[in-house]
């Protein structure tokens, strides 16, 4: 028999708010408030980027100064959200069953360009500063440490799908029986290098990103960090199924027809047991980049022919890159949570100017509710660069 891969805690810190309760109340109403212009990230021009909607950032205890990072207290700021579950389930498994699996493409760069700038002035990098914290690996070490783990612990780094495969990777270990408990999800941090990169690829918009629109014209870049603690102990909430797919077409830009996002959607209904009728939402990749929302379309159209309610999240909190898979998994939760008493789904924001070369979806209006299905379930997909794609069910448990 399958184990059943539970999710019975979530902690969130993202542009919506600074917790799950916060940012579910933005959520369903679609507040776009996190979305600010900001000079200095880039030459010459302000960017809008999804800041996280936190006063002040808890600072690491002093046993653990050496992780200090913005990526490492944002992950603080969403484990102290879930520590109670996850010292419970510690106590219940052991500290060498509980591992730990995050996805990030940042890590500690911001203190990287601090330090640079620092040195270029002074001659000098920034007192105190180490280039572990720099390394991708840096923030998966730093959860371990924190709570005294000694189970697997290891970062993914597959740019923006590397959350949603922490999370495929966290069902991985309990099923293989490597751990009991996981806590899983990612993290990501605004920083030059992320901004000025997509900016370089003419990928970037001043304006507020406008997902399937005729007048899409590219992401805005958010951080944030989502943690979940995944369990084969029972609740309300499981991870379904994933699918995993390679365009292998090229570095940067998805196939055009989404052959490989189908794919990674159809394993996901496959492991789920679950036909496309069941499905009760789609949270969409939807970038607002001109060939994303293309291929995607493409893909959900021939998957979905009855329709299915879907929706971008990505004006409300920016593109989160590496922590992106997991913080729209956690709207999918949100959705199915005590949090959502009225059943809402996330809304599409956008300016209502659809695309006539793009197949027509069944976007999110603020308002509109989940369909009652026997048994709620809904899919959240990721694409990234190099054409690595992943689709994760999540819904009522068993």
């Amino acid at each position: 028999m399958t184990t059943i891969i539970t999710l019975p805690a979530l902690g969130l810190v993202n542009a919506l708010g600074h917790d799950t309760a916060s940012i579910a109340q933005a959520l369903f109403c679609g507040d776009t408030a996190g979305m600010v212009c900001e000079d200095g990230w880039l030459p010459q021009r302000a960017a809008r980027v999804g800041r996280a909607r936190v006063a002040d950032l808890p600072a690491l205890p002093a046993s653990l100064s050496h992780y200090d990072s913005r990526n490492n207290r944002l992950l603080f700021a969403a484990l102290a959200q879930i520590e109670d579950e996850v010292r419970s389930a510690i106590e219940r498994f052991g500290a060498h069953r509980v591992g730990v699996v995050l996805g990030t493409s940042t890590s500690g760069i911001y203190e990287g360009e601090a330090a640079i700038a620092h040195y270029t002035t002074h001659g000098a990098l920034t007192p105190g500063f180490h280039y572990g914290r720099q390394e991708l690996g840096d923030c998966a070490r730093f959860v371990a440490d924190a709570l005294a783990l000694t189970g697997p612990a290891y970062t993914v780094s597959t740019a923006c799908t590397s959350s949603a495969k922490a999370m495929v990777s966290a069902q991985q270990l309990i099923r293989a029986g490597l751990c009991d408990a996981v806590i899983a999800g990612g993290v990501d941090t605004l920083c030059r290098l992320t901004i000025n990169g997509f900016s370089a690829l003419e990928a970037t918009t001043a304006d507020l990103c406008n997902p399937m629109s005729a007048n899409r014209r590219g992401i805005n870049i958010g951080e944030g960090a989502a943690l979940f603690l995944v369990s084969r102990k029972p609740a309300d909430i499981a991870l379904l199924g994933a699918g995993e797919s390679s365009d292998a077409h090229h570095i940067s830009s998805p196939e055009p027809n989404g052959k490989g996002a189908e794919a990674a959607i159809r394993q996901a209904l496959a492991a789920a047991g679950a036909a496309p009728d069941d499905i009760s939402y789609l949270n969409l990749h939807g970038t607002a980049t001109p060939k994303n929302d293309e291929m995607e379309s493409r893909a959900v159209a021939r998957l979905f022919p009855k329709g299915v309610p879907c929706s971008s999240t990505k004006p409300l909190t920016g593109h989160t890159l590496g922590a992106a898979g997991a913080t729209e998994l956690a709207f999918c939760w949100l959705a199915l949570s005590h949090h959502n008493v009225d059943r809402r789904l996330p809304p599409h924001v956008w300016d209502g100017c659809a695309d006539p070369t793009l197949p027509e979806l069944n976007l999110v209006r603020t308002g509109d509710t989940i369909d009652r299905h026997p048994r709620r379930i809904m899919l959240s997909s990721s694409f990234a660069f190099g054409g690595s794609n992943c689709c994760l069910a999540i819904g009522d448990a068993p």
